[in-house]
């Protein structure tokens, strides 16, 4: 398939930028597939839409401030780091590369201005803690692995977290403020680990969670930390060549057994997000088809073609053209029926993308 057919025109005013007053006061576009008929409603109108007996599975993931502003050193001159993958030795243990004995924590990130920032490169991040930050290796399109450390030898991910920024996406063209470190989260994010948000979570409240309960939908929790593979630009002309970059994910025993146990019930598995649907997929097909305890990654592109073996039902936002998410959502629902979707979405003034509206599928 030609990625051209994903493209769709959107109104800039429609791209959300800040999120709704109240989360439950999303509004929620309800697509169904058999009829492909559409109804207008909002996220507090959720438990009437599922049936009782659903299982809603939630992805339970925390961002945590991956975004660093400094400077070069000794230059002076500005620098943004997004963190985007840990690796390297544990913090805490001596680096393999020069033995100091403090150690700290190597990381992929994507850092701007590239150019300028070759291996060796020091840069300097400072706030009520401070990081030192050395360039180690230089990849294509902005990527570099750079090793982080502090001036005493304590927590590496302490300092991350005190001085970082929440990395709001780039089409929210606005600075993060406090707030957005608790309206960027879901209301059950614990695993810390994403460096963006699985936004279908968002919308959720703990009263709403109650009066799904009430109508019999049950719910479970699995993890997926969100990393740049969900997000990176599909650069390919044909659907079928794009690559995803692999991204961790565990799923609990409970979580297994009340999974399986829907399925064979036949009972609904609705999925929170492309994330959780992409994390259950990827476990059914690493185990013959049923969705097993454990941890792994999986770089999982869903495009249509797709056969789905586990997700019955689909809540998600709103996705931006020609993207890897928009094609998953192809693949669930039908390429003219979703885009035939969206048109009634902007047409209607829906809000799109992470602090947007939602679209429910069934």
């Amino acid at each position: 398939m030609d990625v051209r057919e994903f493209d769709f025109d959107l109104p800039a005013d429609l791209i959300a930028q800040e999120p709704a007053p109240e989360r439950t006061a999303a509004r929620l576009l309800s697509l169904d597939r058999r009829s492909g008929s559409l109804t207008h409603t909002t996220i507090a109108a959720l438990p009437d839409l599922l049936r009782a007996g659903d299982l809603l599975v939630v992805n339970n993931t925390r961002v945590f401030p991956a975004r660093l502003l400094g400077r070069r050193v000794p230059s002076g001159g500005a620098v943004e780091c997004l963190l985007v993958r840990r690796h390297g030795p544990p913090e805490g243990r001596h680096s393999v590369r020069d033995g100091s004995p403090e150690g700290g924590q190597e990381w992929e990130a994507l850092m701007h201005p590239g150019q300028k920032l070759k291996p060796g490169a020091r840069v300097v991040f400072e706030g009520d803690k401070t990081l030192h930050g050395e360039v180690l290796e230089r990849h294509f399109f902005g990527r570099r692995v750079i090793r982080l450390s502090t001036d005493d030898g304590s927590s590496v991910g302490a300092a991350i977290d005190a001085i970082g920024h929440v990395p709001l996406p780039p089409y929210i063209k606005r600075e993060d403020r406090a707030e957005d470190r608790e309206r960027y989260q879901t209301v059950f994010a614990r695993a810390r680990g994403s460096i963006a948000a699985p936004t279908a979570g968002l919308h959720f409240t703990p009263a709403l969670l109650d009066a799904l309960a009430a109508r019999g939908i049950g719910r479970v929790e699995i993890t997926l930390h969100v990393g740049y593979g969900t997000f990176q630009p599909v650069r390919v002309d044909r659907v079928e060549d794009h690559r995803m970059e692999a991204e961790e994910y565990e799923i609990g025993e409970a979580a297994a057994a009340a999974i399986e146990r829907a399925r064979r019930d036949g009972r609904r598995v609705i999925a929170v997000g492309t994330t959780t649907t992409r994390t259950l997929e990827a476990a059914a097909r690493a185990h013959d088809g049923q969705v097993v305890a454990g941890a792994a990654s999986t770089d999982l592109f869903i495009h249509p073609g797709f056969d789905f073996r586990v997700v019955g039902g689909l809540l998600t936002n709103f996705h931006l053209p020609r993207s890897s998410l928009i094609m998953l959502v192809a693949a669930f629902a039908g390429r003219d029926a979703v885009l035939a979707a969206y048109r009634e979405a902007i047409a209607h003034r829906y809000r799109f993308y992470s602090f947007g509206d939602a679209m429910l599928i069934v």
